[in-house]
């Protein structure tokens, strides 16, 4: 895959999904869609001592890790920690309008700061050797003009960062939870778009309540990538026709009975290891999506967890997937 096309389809990071063992389902599926962590506060890694937050598996790459956080010194840190890791990416969260995140000021609030997060950037693009990006809303509150948007990437891309991912909605810091912020405001694709056409030479990934593989192919047309989320979460298997459509290539998994088989042989691996069985066969939730089982193959994904034992239902939830 060239470098230009890297970040052709994007997943978008999400707290309590996006973890390792998500990422790896997701690879079995396509090897061509670029990978992001959950996002990891600079404070659990400096503080608190988790550099767990930062594991993954090999076979993720390309794999981005996205950082929380506005100390510059912590982020120069973290980068670092990360680029040992062996990430292929840094990307800073400027997205995120939780109140915990503003409490630590780091997310969407941040993009009042445009000069603090451009020095920022600045500092982990020094001190990296790897790509550095920005994952940003198109403004915060009140500030919803796309003059405020044009100020904030004029201003941050002196940092010498060319990949810019856009959630394609304001952020209500103040009356909305993040769940609200997900679907409430208004989404503003034009907006974006007319980024790439002000700013050319970056790289500008479109981010937002992206569904369909129609929706995929317009935005492309337009913008130089595309980021789903929930989407891809809730349905899984959607990637197959990702791989074929988006990327031209052949698929690398057939059915959904070989990517469970394939993903199940992953769970006795990492159970060995000390790995939650419960929180790696949650990411299976959505694979029956469409099928005329899929309630029954949900409940008993749960039965499964609950007796915290994958030998007795392998077999039987192999037989409740349609193909």
């Amino acid at each position: 895959m060239s470098k230009d096309s890297i970040h052709k389809f994007c997943i978008a990071p999400m707290m309590q999904y996006t973890d390792m063992h998500d990422r790896y389902l997701l690879r079995l599926i396509s090897r061509n869609v670029f990978l992001y962590t959950e996002m990891i506060a600079t404070g659990s890694l400096i503080y608190g001592k988790c550099f767990n937050q930062l594991d993954f598996n090999d076979e993720e790459h390309p794999v981005g890790v996205q950082l929380g956080g506005s100390d510059i010194n912590d982020l120069i840190e973290c980068s670092k920690k990360s680029e040992q890791y062996g990430y292929d990416e840094i990307n800073l969260n400027v997205g995120c309008p939780s109140d915990r995140v503003q409490k630590g000021k780091f997310g969407a609030c941040l993009m009042l700061e445009p000069e603090l997060v451009k020095d920022c950037l600045g500092n982990m693009r020094n001190a990296v050797q790897i790509p550095v990006s920005i994952k940003c809303r198109l403004g915060i509150d009140n500030n919803e003009s796309y003059d405020f948007l044009y100020n904030f990437i004029s201003i941050v891309k002196d940092s010498g960062v060319k990949i810019f991912i856009i959630h394609a909605r304001n952020g209500i810091l103040k009356g909305l939870s993040p769940r609200q912020n997900r679907n409430i405001p208004p989404l503003k694709y034009d907006y974006v778009y007319r980024l790439k056409k002000d700013f050319p030479k970056l790289k500008f990934i479109i981010n937002g309540g992206i569904k369909t593989l129609d929706e995929c192919h317009n935005h492309l047309t337009k913008v130089d990538g595309v980021m789903i989320g929930r989407s891809a979460y809730e349905n899984p298997f959607m990637l197959k026709k990702i791989e074929e459509e988006i990327f031209g290539e052949d698929p690398i998994i057939s059915s959904k009975k070989e990517l469970l088989n394939k993903y199940l042989d992953y769970v006795d691996k990492k159970v060995t290891e000390g790995h939650d069985l419960g929180r790696m066969l949650k990411h299976l939730f959505g694979l029956s999506r469409g099928d005329k089982n899929a309630k029954t193959f949900r409940i008993k994904i749960l039965e499964t967890i609950k007796n915290n034992s994958l030998d007795k239902n392998r077999k039987e939830l192999e037989d409740l997937l349609v193909y």
